[in-house]
């Protein structure tokens, strides 16, 4: 016998909705709309006239050798951040599905980074690594090792491309852990008696297992590295040392809150977006061929 929800009122599934529809339209809809209509249109230097430039804004970004630069800079930075925060998360995750002691406190532990805000990560991760203040920054300069992130850009991003995968790996490790746990022990063991290595049992059999866990966390990464890593940069090297890291979204901020280019900002966020649109489809389209479910 199939039981069925029943609602004795049929306001009441919309009514159950609205609160998520109304979120999704203010914060998403609404934004995504006001940022294409402000893209096509600018500004004088006071506010007070907005004329329609059509495709200009556009133009301008897409030859702007700033612009060109921030792309070369978020392509480097969120491809190393993915790979070194997916690469831990599922090494974690194949350490802490192992039979050890303490295994909950350790996966407890693992957890705990993604509750810290973008800010307080990247503060930690400052004071580990400050020249002056910090332990492993005066241990690099100790060591030989001219470490100064604030005057040069390949230590700079060698720092927020850390600090931003430790903030994702607690989530790459959470989902990465749950797809081990379902995958049915008799398979595993079955291949043990064959004669399976473990290095064999694990890309043989379970980490095709996983593909459909590692598919959903490849999309939600590459969201992370385009948009959700703006609170490190900021907090850590504002873009600098002389744009060595600054990204696209870091970009966006700039032109528009700081140089209050409205117009410009707005062409970019809007390249951005159909950016990401771009991967994620790519990413459905042909990554997704070799997901076993």
């Amino acid at each position: 016998m199939n039981r069925r929800a029943v609602f004795p009122n049929r306001l009441l599934p919309y009514l159950l909705v609205a609160p998520q529809l109304a979120v999704v339209v203010v914060f998403f809809y609404w934004p995504a709309v006001q940022a294409v209509i402000q893209s096509v249109l600018r500004q004088d230097p006071f506010g007070l006239r907005t004329s329609f430039v059509a495709l200009e804004n556009f133009r301008t970004v897409l030859t702007d050798p700033f612009y060109l630069n921030a792309l070369r800079v978020t392509v480097m930075f969120s491809v190393a951040v993915i790979l070194l925060a997916m690469s831990s998360g599922l090494l974690l995750a194949v350490t802490a599905d192992k039979q050890i002691r303490g295994a909950g406190v350790y996966k407890t532990l693992l957890i705990w980074p993604y509750a810290v805000a973008p800010a307080v990560a990247a503060a930690l991760w400052l004071f580990i690594f400050h020249p002056t203040i910090g332990m492993l920054g005066r241990a690099l300069i100790r060591w030989g090792v001219p470490w100064d992130f604030a005057l040069n850009g390949t230590h700079a991003m060698i720092l927020v491309v850390l600090a931003a995968s430790w903030k994702q790996v607690s989530y790459n490790f959470l989902f990465f852990l749950a797809g081990l746990q379902s995958i049915p022990r008799s398979l595993i063991e079955a291949a043990s008696v064959d004669g399976a290595a473990s290095r064999q049992r694990f890309w043989k059999i379970i980490f095709p297992l996983l593909s459909p866990t590692t598919f959903f966390l490849l999309i939600v990464n590459v969201i992370y590295a385009f948009f959700d890593t703006f609170g490190v940069i900021h907090a850590l090297t504002r873009g600098g040392p002389g744009k060595a890291t600054e990204t696209l979204i870091y970009k966006v901020w700039t032109d528009g809150v700081i140089n209050l280019d409205l117009g410009g900002s707005s062409a970019q966020s809007v390249v951005l977006l159909l950016v990401v649109i771009t991967l994620t489809a790519v990413q459905f389209r042909y990554i997704e061929r070799k997901v076993y479910y």
